[in-house]
């Protein structure tokens, strides 16, 4: 399908066909595809959880408030942020670019990008990722207000600020795996009403994590679709200035 034929084919799906199954390993296909989604400063901060388990399906529905897209799903994608892995990605990212400078640049300009990078994935997300019961949020704040005051600087440091950019980055790897699953042929529904304390703990979510959403997956019913597609006019949403 074309992309104006993916876009027009995806719904949210709200009743699933429970007679029909889904391959898992397309599904895993689909999630390696979400994983070229872009991310701020290429951080990749976030994790899918693909759960096939009926046992786990139970509680997962259940946790999404018993709707019925999670009680007829065939599969969930729950999609979860890792700020907590901050340090582990800035360093790994670091090393790639490190040995892609060697690679590829010109001798002479390898010492001053080789620079350039460290300052901005040993120091620069450190410092911006870093939480610590909101002060390093405070103080970053305060940091940005200083130097905005001669020239223009990233303003929304705060501890939420970064929370937001982490779940920003992961909903882009989301649409691209519903965008995905549809060029698969198969339905989702994007979940955000959900027990954050219950899918946690379904999952044995890390304490550092947070869910960002669960997809339902499957095969839509034929009542699957509810209604028509609605949007507000597109005057609503486009400005050109």
């Amino acid at each position: 399908m074309s992309l104006i034929e993916l876009l027009n084919y995806r719904r949210a799906v709200r009743h699933f066909d429970e007679t029909q199954s889904i391959d898992p390993s397309r599904v895993e296909a689909c999630v390696k595809l979400a994983t070229l989604a872009p991310t701020s400063s290429n951080m990749q901060l976030w994790e899918a959880y693909h759960v096939t388990d009926s046992a786990l399906k139970g509680q997962l529905a259940h946790a999404c408030l018993d709707q019925l897209a999670a009680q007829s799903a065939d599969q969930f994608v729950v999609f979860v942020t890792r700020q907590d892995r901050y340090k582990a990605h800035a360093k790994a990212i670091l090393a790639h670019e490190m040995e892609h400078i060697k690679r590829t640049a010109p001798a002479e300009k390898q010492e001053k990008r080789i620079q350039k990078m460290t300052q901005y994935y040993a120091k620069l997300m450190p410092f911006l990722y870093s939480r610590g019961c909101r002060v390093w949020g405070m103080v970053r704040k305060l940091l940005a207000f200083c130097i905005g005051l001669r020239q223009p600087i990233l303003r929304d440091v705060s501890e939420t600020d970064m929370r937001v950019t982490v779940h920003q980055s992961c909903s882009l790897a989301i649409q691209t795996f519903l965008l995905a699953m549809a060029e698969a042929g198969y339905d989702t529904c994007p979940l955000g009403g959900f027990d954050n304390k219950l899918v946690k703990k379904a999952l044995k979510l890390p304490r550092g994590s947070q869910v960002c959403m669960v997809i339902a997956c499957g095969k839509r019913a034929e009542d699957g679709v509810w209604g028509e597609r609605f949007r507000l006019p597109f005057e609503t949403f486009y400005h050109q200035v």
